[in-house]
């Protein structure tokens, strides 16, 4: 009873830091640990969390002071989402930095102030490596907005013949001489050997063979 008083105890007193502190708010979109959504409820000892997929989480008021929390509506609801893009080496960066903010201006939810922005990120492996930076005031629909904005930018990059490469691995070969140490050319030797007695046995026992010799004896 004491552990299970203790942990309500900390919990209610949780719940009074959240009330007058007001870190959340009902309407919140919040990260806790791996859950994701919308505040529903704040009461004394739970807090409940609808998540994208429309599930009602309780959780514990005390998680929300003992680990980090990503609060996206916090006082300034407009957050910055990152894309990354990968494209062939072909292509001029800057074509690529034009399609990427075309791609961006086509969408109503992608806020115009601030700008979105390109990086050029590094020379790959096997792609020129970009990132798309754009704003939204609506961080709930971030998945969405990710999602249709890649369909754009594959529209835009087809449109003006830029590719994206799948991952590949180029294997070069150079013609040379190939020496055998004493071993191998023994182990060789052994080998040809073998298969040359298992191929006389072979023919010593065919019937067939032994008795078209006797015939044309």
């Amino acid at each position: 009873m004491g552990f299970g008083l203790q942990d309500i105890a900390k919990n209610f007193g949780s719940g009074l830091v959240l009330v007058f502190e007001r870190p959340i708010q009902v309407g919140d979109f919040v990260e806790v640990g791996e859950y994701t959504g919308i505040v529903e409820r704040i009461g004394a000892r739970s807090t409940e969390i609808r998540t994208l997929d429309h599930v009602s989480i309780i959780v514990p008021n005390s998680r929300f002071l003992e680990k980090e929390v990503i609060n996206w509506s916090h006082r300034n609801p407009i957050s910055r989402l990152h894309l990354p893009v990968g494209v062939a080496y072909s292509p001029d960066p800057k074509a690529v930095q034009s399609a990427l903010l075309e791609a961006a201006s086509k969408h109503p939810n992608v806020l115009q102030t601030p700008l979105p922005l390109v990086l050029f990120k590094e020379f790959g492996n096997n792609t020129l490596n970009f990132e798309l930076l754009v704003w939204t005031a609506e961080p709930n629909k971030q998945f969405l907005l990710k999602s249709d904005l890649y369909y754009i930018i594959y529209e835009v990059l087809q449109q003006r013949e830029i590719e994206i490469p799948l991952a590949q691995l180029d294997l070069h070969l150079r013609s040379g001489k190939l020496e055998l140490t004493p071993e191998m050319q023994l182990a060789l030797i052994q080998m040809v050997e073998r298969l040359s007695n298992q191929e006389s046995d072979i023919d010593s026992s065919n019937p067939i063979e032994k008795g078209t010799e006797g015939i044309d004896a």
